[in-house]
């Protein structure tokens, strides 16, 4: 059965850091290309970050560029989400998301939640003082 936890989520206080953390049961994450996605209360699901099949390339949206950064621990087989500077519009549900393999997965990664086929069930960041 493949399943995806997420874990890390809690509560920080502006300018705070949390390193979110994607693990895998029963497949391996370095078959899958992989992201990270968010949903604040009242709003659209949005992509955040993905990593290609081989951590060849990165994506990460323009609101968390340079302050997120998306990895993969191949021993450990997970993928992390460091958010560093945080700030209140970053409070949501985060979610990782794996893709089936695609043609071009060691090359590119899309943020587009209909292209992904496996879901956590999400884990709760708060950024407030």
């Amino acid at each position: 059965q493949v399943q995806l936890v997420e874990s890390g989520g809690g509560l920080v206080q502006p300018g705070g850091s949390l390193r979110l953390s994607c693990a895998a049961s029963g497949f391996t994450l370095d078959d899958y290309a992989i992201g990270w996605f968010r949903q604040a209360p009242g709003k659209e699901r949005e992509g955040v970050a993905c990593i290609t099949r081989l951590s060849a390339t990165t994506s990460h949206a323009d609101s968390v560029k340079g302050r997120f950064t998306i990895s993969r621990d191949r021993t450990k087989n997970t993928v992390t989400l460091q958010m560093n500077s945080l700030k209140p519009e970053d409070t949501a549900v985060y979610y990782c998301a794996a893709r089936s393999r695609y043609l071009g997965d060691s090359v590119y990664c899309s943020r587009a939640q209909n292209l992904y086929d496996y879901w956590g069930q999400g884990t709760q960041v708060t950024v407030s003082s």
